[in-house]
This record gives structure tokens, C-alpha cells and sequence, in this order.
């Protein structure tokens, strides 16, 4: 009867587990079908009506229905003499930037960028939330373009950064008129790294040969499979030097009075030590600038939305996942630090 019983219960989960795969597969053909239906768009969401909603919705929880009556007129007397007043005020755009190692959210970044450009003036600003741990030169060189465009343009540009802008994050982030850093946002990381494993022992071990063939001596120098020479590793790094050395100018040009020498070594800091070696220009999270900013510029939030198929949605989704193992690795490096 045991027996009988575990086998019931092996059947029984098996089930399970084969109705949850069946509803998640049917969960994400709905929710492809649902996405393949949108198109490239442009959200715009005013952050003045969204703080003036949740300040409004506290305020009529907390306060007795007189004085809620009374806050509220003069909300109504204040927005109805703002407007008679015919006095415009001017605007801030708020852009929000989530790095990758392929600095992928470039896509949406330069359409953002384009809009921006279009309607701003001198007397508005664009503020750049940017998370970023960095990756690809290339990819980060052209994120940080983008943001180029606007400081072109003579429009104020602050990056705020909350938690992270390192390597070709901070490669963005220097582009700014000002810096905004939290207290323990980490910032830096201005170095270049290329590793990549190399299976060529492994390979004549098993009696696996490995043919390469390249016109132009420095095609190729480091490989995966063949046997690296000194060469070749001198090569490497020659090229890792001179991504260095325009790095390091991409950053002196913005921010002439750093100590370049100093901070360019590969090291990363924390937002208070980032203030004092010149890195960023103020202790201040998005949350606190946003909110003051809202009391005398109105403040819209921007994303541009573009339609992904689903196969590249799927590939996207497994790039996150190795990009997480990834940087878990900066994690572990920065919890490890911290006071236990």
C-alpha cells in the first residue's frame, strides 16, 4: 500500500508540474500575442500630476473632511491663478537609462534624445536616471554619444545616479553638466578589461587541432583555441592602453579638474568619496531632485517603447539572466565590504 501510495504521489507532482509548464507556455503565447500587436511608441508621463495625485490621496486619508475641503479649494484657486497668470514655466524631461553589458537600452535612448531635441530650449533641462555597470566600448561609446547631443544643444544636462554608474557607465555619466550621486551609489571603475578563456591545451589533449587562417598581422592576436604567444598577449594589452587613454580623455574633456591619474586606475567609489575626488558634484538621489524640481518646472518622464519579436524577447531574457551571474560578481565584491 506504501508503495501503491508513492507512486500515486510521483504520478501526481508529475501532473503538476506538467499542467504549470503547459499554463506558463500558454501564458507567454497570450502575453507575445498581446505585445505583437504594439507598435514603437513614445510614453510621456507628467510627474507633477503624479506627486500632486499621491500628495492628494494622503491628504484626504489623513485629514479631517473640513480641512481636506480646504486643501483642496486652494489647490483649485492656486492651479486657476497659475493659469491666468499666462507665465510658462520651464520644462525638465526626465530619461531613464538601465545598462547592459551591450548598453542595449541605446535603442530607445537616441529615439528619447531625438524627441527631446525637437521641443527643449535653453531654459529647460533633461535629467538621465542612469543605472549602469558597464560593458562593450563601442556600445557605451555610442550610449554616451546620445547624451553628447544634448550638452551640444546648450541644454542643461544632469545624471543622476542611485546605484551604479562604472566604466562606460560613468563613460555616460561624465558627459553631464552636473552629477547627482547617492550617498552610496558607486561610481568610477574608469579601466578596461578583456578576458577570455583559452581551451587550447584541453583541445591537443584530445587530439583536436585548430586551424586559423587571417590575412593581416594583427587580424587576430589572443584566441580561444590556438596557443597565445607573449606576442600576441603584448598586443592585447597595447590595444587595452590605447581604450584607456581615450577613455581617460573622454572623461579629462568633460571634467577638466580631476586628478585623471588618480581616479583612472580601474578603482570604483561610493558616493561620498566619489564627491570628494571630484566624480560627482552632489549628494542627491532622483527621488529628492525630481521632487524639487517639480515645484517650479513642469516634469515629464519619457520612454520610448519598442516592439520586440518575440524571439528576440526570449534571447533578451536569456542575455538578463547571464548578465545577472554576471554582475553578481560586482555584488558580492560590494556586500563584502559592508558592515555585517
Amino acid at each position: 500500500m506504501t508503495a501503491f501510495f508513492a507512486e500515486y504521489g510521483m504520478f501526481l507532482l508529475k501532473s503538476i508540474t506538467v499542467v504549470l509548464a503547459l499554463v506558463a507556455i500558454i501564458g507567454a503565447i497570450a502575453a507575445a500575442g498581446k505585445k505583437a500587436g504594439e507598435h514603437d511608441h513614445l510614453e510621456i508621463e507628467n510627474l507633477n500630476k503624479k506627486y500632486q495625485s499621491l500628495a492628494g490621496a494622503l491628504k484626504q486619508a489623513v485629514l479631517t473632511k473640513a480641512d481636506w475641503k480646504k486643501a483642496a479649494k486652494a489647490e483649485k484657486q492656486k492651479a486657476k491663478a497659475e493659469a491666468k497668470s499666462g507665465q510658462s514655466r520651464p520644462n525638465a524631461y526626465v530619461l531613464s537609462f538601465k545598462g547592459d553589458l551591450k548598453a542595449s537600452a541605446v535603442s530607445s535612448l537616441r529615439e528619447e534624445v531625438s524627441a527631446v531635441l525637437e521641443v527643449a530650449t535653453a531654459e529647460d533641462q533633461v535629467i538621465v536616471c542612469l543605472e549602469n555597470y558597464g560593458g562593450v566600448v563601442h556600445e557605451h561609446g555610442l550610449a554616451a554619444s546620445q547624451l553628447v547631443r544634448i550638452r551640444e544643444k546648450e541644454i542643461p544636462l544632469t545624471v543622476v545616479v542611485d546605484k551604479v554608474a562604472a566604466s562606460g557607465g560613468y563613460l555616460m555619466a561624465c558627459v553631464a553638466n552636473r552629477i547627482l550621486a547617492a550617498p552610496f551609489a558607486i561610481l568610477g571603475s574608469i579601466g578596461v578589461i578583456a578576458q577570455i578563456p583559452n581551451f587550447n591545451r584541453a583541445m591537443d589533449e584530445r587530439g583536436i587541432d585548430f586551424e586559423q587562417v587571417t590575412a593581416g598581422k594583427y587580424k587576430r592576436s589572443v584566441t580561444m583555441f590556438g596557443k597565445n604567444t607573449d606576442a600576441d598577449r603584448a598586443k592585447l594589452k597595447e590595444e587595452l592602453e590605447d581604450v584607456h587613454a581615450l577613455f581617460k580623455g573622454a572623461v579629462s574633456g568633460y571634467r577638466p579638474d580631476l586628478d585623471i591619474e588618480r581616479i583612472a586606475t580601474g578603482e570604483h567609489w561610493y558616493g561620498t568619496r566619489a564627491l570628494e575626488l571630484g566624480l560627482a558634484d552632489e549628494l542627491k538621489t532622483s527621488d529628492e531632485y525630481l521632487a524639487e524640481l517639480a515645484t517650479d518646472h513642469d516634469v515629464y518622464r519619457l520612454a520610448y517603447k519598442i516592439k520586440q519579436p518575440l524571439q528576440k524577447r526570449l534571447m533578451a531574457s536569456a542575455d538578463a539572466a547571464l548578465e545577472k551571474i554576471d554582475s553578481s560578481g560586482w555584488r558580492r565584491r560590494f556586500e563584502a565590504r559592508l558592515p555585517r
